[in-house]
């Protein structure tokens, strides 16, 4: 499963110690983060096949978040807007995507394979796109599509396995998270809904292996299913497997995963089914692999599945060797697939319903190096398209390093995207959308139209989850916000429901809070409990496991 790259001589500077990995040049460092990156996705793969739930409508896999708790009652959800992620898995080639029309340091620096100014459409007076990508144009010139210049996070990391995890959990590069930030949003969106799932899932992943972008605090979320047909007679046939199972070993986690990834092809099946069967294929989508995914996405979102947040993926742009044999038409897929997909939703007049948003681990370096190609960089922009989307250019353009084997620099951190779409698409109050992404940013001016919060079935609070306090050691932070003023009750219940102890009852203003509980203040053996919070006559809760 591990890529092979061209054997040519790298005529290139060695590349300084922190970016080791980075480029061909590397070696050993560079391979290991290869087989890495490809054995991380074949054991994710191979253990959902093991389950035997593999579906696939059109001629694409199709993912779906296994069931949750959190998941339900979503359609009482007034919020009814969707968004779609597209993954340029392997590093794409920001300056060959917006190219600086002009610029003599990125001409110097790609004398091989930089985009002339013969091969572009304008876009403003100093940035063009490639005309491999001109079927986009339409959708900027009307204004439903918008790039932003130079975006990454500061301390780059150049390794695919972990720059992607960065990416899907929205952590900082130093920071390990296994959360996704779609996954913690997905999870504090209806936090009342703790008992009941939804009949349907909430996020879809298509593609081949389940993602970090999806998992929330409380369940393993991704499964994998191969075919319709299969997929259908399982819904009719199938059982619900028993998930009370000792997670204490490995064993005991992959069967309780392998158990929910079963229960949750029954659960959904008729759901996803009677989706599809409502819509049907639009549009002239071309032949190519992300436009067959995309294709399935629109007939979905027109078949009213409730879904919420869809991912596909398209591959191939770590170009490390003879970047022009591939890039181009990558390029050329990314966008015929992207505008068929909004002529598509469109026509079914659903593109103001769907923002759709492009992401890659990494961009690429300055210059080409000695085999044609470009190696692993730092900045990249990224594109959003909808009928909602501010279009236009966004942000500073980062200063390209005269270094042929550095970066250009990042202006934009890619927090602040998620922030904005927390906050101007999906509608989040401000310190909630913070919550999720683990502190205050600010949104990309410009971007999307402020839109007034929402609060959809969170009427009057969210709960912002738990962790042990990295200050007081046997403390748990716990974590709310409480959205309308009132009179707020938190307690600690075992797991019979009866309360052990009240940490908050008293009059509490619309705000973010944390508070810090000590078990062993009350007493309270090792083992699992509940925390309740009360207010406006609803209650929410989550259980949680004291360790003592």
């Amino acid at each position: 499963m591990c890529e092979l790259h061209n054997n040519n001589p790298i005529e290139e500077q060695p590349e300084n110690q922190n970016r080791i990995g980075s480029s061909l040049h590397d070696g050993k460092e560079h391979s290991a983060d290869h087989a890495k990156w490809s054995r991380r996705n074949f054991l994710l793969t191979t253990g959902l096949f093991t389950a035997g739930n593999a579906f696939m409508l059109g001629n694409s896999k199709l993912q779906s978040l296994a069931a949750s708790p959190m998941f339900a009652a979503l359609d009482a959800a007034q919020n009814d807007r969707i968004l779609v992620i597209i993954n340029l898995s392997g590093g794409n080639d920001g300056l060959n995507t917006i190219i600086p029309r002009f610029n003599s340091t990125y001409y110097n620096l790609r004398p091989s394979i930089a985009v002339q100014e013969s091969q572009l459409f304008p876009l403003s007076p100093e940035f063009g796109m490639p005309n491999t990508m001109l079927s986009l144009n339409p959708l900027f010139q009307e204004g439903k599509m918008a790039a932003i210049h130079s975006v990454a996070y500061p301390a780059q990391d150049y390794s695919h396995f972990r720059s992607t995890d960065i990416w899907k959990s929205g952590s900082d590069s130093d920071q390990y998270l296994n959360t996704g930030w779609i996954g913690r949003f997905l999870t504090q969106e209806f936090p009342a809904y703790a008992t009941t799932p939804a009949n349907y899932p909430v996020g879809l992943q298509v593609g081949y292996q389940s993602s970090l972008l999806f998992a929330g605090g409380d369940a393993q979320m991704g499964l994998t299913i191969n075919n319709l047909t299969e997929f259908y007679q399982i819904a009719q046939n199938g059982q619900i497997f028993n998930t009370d199972i000792n997670t204490d070993c490995s064993y005991g986690q992959e069967l309780l995963f392998m158990r929910q990834t079963a229960n949750n092809t029954v659960r959904y099946a008729q759901s996803i089914k009677d989706a599809y069967d409502n819509a049907a294929f639009g549009g002239a989508y071309p032949s190519n692999y992300l436009a067959n995914q995309l294709a399935l996405v629109a007939r979905l979102i027109k078949g009213r599945l409730g879904t919420r947040v869809y991912m596909v993926e398209i591959g191939g742009f770590d170009t490390h060797a003879n970047q022009n044999a591939y890039h181009p038409g990558l390029m050329n897929q990314l966008a015929t697939a992207v505008k068929a997909f909004c002529d598509d939703l469109t026509q079914a007049n659903r593109l103001q319903d769907v923002l759709t948003m492009t992401f890659s681990e990494f961009g690429r370096t300055s210059g080409e190096n000695g085999s044609f190609g470009t190696d692993h960089g730092q900045a990249a922009p990224l594109l959003l398209f909808g009928g909602n989307t501010i279009g236009g250019l966004k942000g500073s353009f980062g200063t390209i390093s005269p270094v042929s084997y550095y970066d250009q620099a990042f202006t934009t951190d890619f927090r602040s995207v998620y922030y904005t779409i927390l906050k101007d698409w999906f509608c989040l109050q401000p310190y909630v959308a913070n919550a999720i992404m683990g502190r205050e940013f600010t949104t990309i001016p410009n971007l999307l139209p402020e839109c007034t919060p929402s609060l959809g079935s969170n009427d009057y609070a969210v709960l912002l989850g738990h962790n042990p306090s990295p200050t007081q050691l046997g403390t748990i932070l716990i974590k709310y916000a409480i959205l309308t003023a009132g009179q707020v009750r938190l307690q600690i219940l075992n797991t019979a429901g009866q309360v052990r102890t009240t940490l908050v009852n008293e009059q509490l203003a619309p705000n973010s809070y944390t508070h810090a509980f000590s078990p062993a203040q009350y007493n309270l053996p090792s083992g699992e409990y509940i925390y309740r919070l009360e207010t406006g006559g609803k209650a929410y809760s989550r259980k949680f496991r004291i360790t003592n």
